[in-house]
C-alpha cells in the first residue's frame, strides 16, 4: 500500500494523525539531518503499523516533507488503524 504523508522533524512529540484537509501527517522528534529524520520515521511508523522496519519503504520525497511511502500492510489492517488515528485526532 502507498501512503501519502507529510512529516514534521524537530517535533517536541511523535505523533501520527490526519490534518483538517484529511492529509497523513507525522510529527517525528528527530532533526532534518544527514537522514536522521528518514531513519526515525521508518522506525516510527513500523511501531505503528505493527510491522518490521523492512516492510516500509521511502519511495520520494528523501528531502522533501511530502513523502511518498510503501508499507506492507494489507487494506483491512490499514483501515483499522486509521480508525484508530481518527478517534485521537
Amino acid at each position: 500500500m502507498i501512503l501519502h504523508l507529510k512529516v514534521k522533524p524537530g517535533s517536541k512529540v511523535d505523533q501520527l494523525f490526519y490534518d483538517a484537509a484529511g492529509l497523513l501527517m507525522v510529527k517525528i522528534k528527530a532533526p532534518a539531518q544527514d537522514g536522521k529524520a528518514n531513519a526515525y520515521l521508518i522506525e516510527f511508523l513500523a511501531k505503528q503499523f505493527g510491522i518490521a522496519k523492512s516492510g516500509i519503504t521511502i519511495v520520494a520525497g528523501f528531502s522533501n516533507p511530502h513523502k511518498r511511502i510503501e508499507v506492507a500492510i494489507n487494506n483491512e489492517d490499514y483501515e483499522q488503524l486509521r480508525e484508530q488515528i481518527l478517534r485521537k485526532s
